[in-house]
């Protein structure tokens, strides 16, 4: 058998390159590879994605002419989204480097799943339409679009290499209007709207730090993007996954986090509840992160929960040395948004 083939891809202007044997989409194998190039649909219908060929063959595959024109393809442009390598690359391009680099959208979504995981926490998928893909960061949140002109802000709970649906972890807050529609009437293959992606919490990858991952309640959704895309695009910096919650039913996805320690040596998990006597850590997520780490100046944080534990993390663990510009946190307040699930 012939040896696969194997082509050098190479991005201007950041000069990132990749390799690729020419079996996925140049954007595929670019996202594969941790490098994030803008997109919209994924099937060459919108153009989104379009750069230009500098050097070396590509074949242009299923790009629609609306998208794609013949004038297009004269001047060397292409669809990364369809075009496959036939040889090296050199590709003239922009690439996504922080939140503002990604358009937001209105899009519809079906409800595809609702599991209900506790009480008071329902996992939440939507699918989106065939022909459109929402381009995000792990960490970003979407806002619902509700007929009173209201908006629900929720924290995308998947990985932004698998985009064809969303995640959402939703926890009943009591006289909430939304979360009640959601644990009450709501049911699969109903239809909402969304506009996103929103929020400037998501990983910087440019760092070497180990990472302190902080959750309280459904803030774990977030934390979960965030250690999926660090898995997928084997980033090995050290993570540790502090989840508090009052009891047991509050690590309403126990094994999850447990299940990303004990396959992966640089992940540590450790559950921590307030309210309920275990044979685990007690007290406030945060104070076990000071009790295990009382310098902190050589960390990176990233935190989501209730505005109190981010307001008191913050200030801790500033006075533990660590740097104000490597605190991140989602920006919400339940003052500001009431149904919002992350600060």
């Amino acid at each position: 058998m012939a040896p696969a083939a194997s082509f050098r891809v190479t991005l201007q202007p950041s000069g990132h390159a990749f390799t690729t044997d020419g079996s996925d989409s140049v954007l595929q194998a670019a996202l594969d590879a941790g490098l994030t190039l803008p997109y919209g649909c994924r099937n060459g219908a919108c153009g989104a994605c379009k750069g230009k060929v500098i050097d070396g063959l590509v074949d242009h595959g299923l790009a629609q002419d609306q998208a794609l024109s013949t004038a297009d393809r004269a001047s060397g442009l292409t669809l990364f989204c369809c075009a496959k390598p036939l040889s090296d690359l050199v590709l003239e391009c922009r690439e996504v480097g922080t939140a503002k680099d990604i358009p937001v959208k209105i899009m519809p979504c079906r409800v595809q799943k609702m599991e209900r995981v506790a009480d008071d926490v329902i996992v939440l998928s939507l699918k989106l339409p065939a022909n459109e893909r929402l381009q995000f960061l792990a960490g970003q949140y979407i806002e619902f679009m509700l007929k009173d002109g209201k908006r629900r802000a929720f924290s995308i709970a998947n990985a932004p290499h698998d985009d064809s649906f969303l995640q959402l972890h939703v926890r009943l807050i009591a006289g909430g209007e939304f979360t009640g529609h959601v644990f009450g009437a709501m049911k699969e293959k109903d239809i909402l709207r969304f506009q996103g992606p929103y929020g400037g919490f998501f990983l910087r990858e440019e760092s070497t730090k180990p990472m302190i991952l902080l959750a309280g309640g459904t803030g774990f959704a977030p934390i979960k993007a965030l250690v999926e895309h660090a898995i997928h695009n084997h980033i090995a910096r050290p993570m540790e996954i502090y989840w508090g919650a009052r009891n047991k039913a509050g690590l309403y996805l126990p094994d999850l986090p447990a299940g990303w320690a004990s396959t992966h040596s640089h992940i540590r998990y450790v559950p921590v509840l307030s309210d309920e006597v275990w044979a685990g850590r007690t007290g406030l997520a945060h104070k076990a992160v000071l009790e295990d780490h009382p310098d902190l100046s050589a960390h990176q944080v990233y935190a989501c929960g209730a505005p109190a534990m981010i307001d008191a993390a913050r200030a801790d663990f500033t006075a533990a040395g660590l740097p104000t510009e490597e605190f991140f946190a989602d920006a919400f307040t339940f003052a500001l948004q009431p149904e919002v699930t992350t600060p």
